[in-house]
């Protein structure tokens, strides 16, 4: 006499051979790794009956993560107060803060390179203009004339991409 139970993953109906009672097999329907119950001769598998509601519930849920997913991908432009306030430094000062930057780059201090670039970011736009600045200049700054201008050169790009 077949065994007859149902996937609990897919709900489907299954029956397999009195041989299969007690061992893990592959649903016909989903293929998702199941156990087949070793039952006693009259006796029923008793399955609890499924939620409606609760079913409902996780499909109207999972429908709007999904929308609310697309919505967050499709945003072309951020909103106005989600934009972050423009500051402005002197750019004396600000000069200093990128050559300090470099120089700690260079003599591979990261730990305070890091702070320093966390000090210059809010001016991205500023910092910037004065790395061009900087980049395009026949004489480099003092504190890091020694560096190799390739090396240099590398330096600059990377924190002006940090910044954009």
């Amino acid at each position: 006499m077949p065994i007859t139970f149902h996937c609990h993953h897919c709900g489907k109906k299954i029956e397999a051979q009195d041989s299969a009672a007690g061992k893990w097999a592959k649903c016909p329907a989903c293929h998702n790794k199941i156990y087949v119950p070793d039952l006693k001769e009259d006796e029923e598998l008793k399955l609890a009956p499924i939620d409606e509601t609760e079913e409902e519930r996780k499909k109207r849920l999972m429908a709007e993560t999904y929308q609310l997913t697309q919505d967050i991908l499709q945003e072309r432009e951020i909103p106005e107060a989600a934009s972050a306030p423009s500051y402005r430094i002197d750019d004396e000062l600000l000069r200093k803060r990128i050559t300090k930057y470099l120089r700690q780059m260079a003599d591979g201090q990261l730990d305070q390179a890091q702070r320093t670039a966390d000090s210059i970011a809010p001016y991205g736009p500023q910092a910037v203009r004065i790395l061009d600045q900087i980049a395009v200049s026949d004489i480099p700054e003092s504190e890091v004339s020694d560096v190799p201008q390739h090396v240099l050169a590398g330096l600059i790009r990377n924190l002006r991409t940090r910044l954009s």
